[in-house]
């Protein structure tokens, strides 16, 4: 089975977490959520995500759809 890698980077002082499980060009879109955007490719496949404002989400999980 092949393996997949996983990037995460936090950013403290931005109150900023990058999750890409996919390296390669691509852009940011919104979501539902304005705390969170996706990175597609050109052909609209998710490649992964961002959510600001990390340390304010306290409490029970939320929930975005990545199309």
């Amino acid at each position: 089975m092949a393996q997949k890698k996983i990037s995460v980077w936090y950013d403290p002082e931005g109150d900023f977490l990058e999750v890409i499980w996919e390296t390669k060009a691509g852009y940011f879109r919104e979501t539902e959520d304005d705390r969170v955007m996706e990175k597609v490719d050109e052909e609209g496949n998710v490649l992964g995500f961002h959510i600001l404002g990390v340390s304010t989400m306290k409490g029970k999980p939320f929930e975005v759809a990545l199309l």
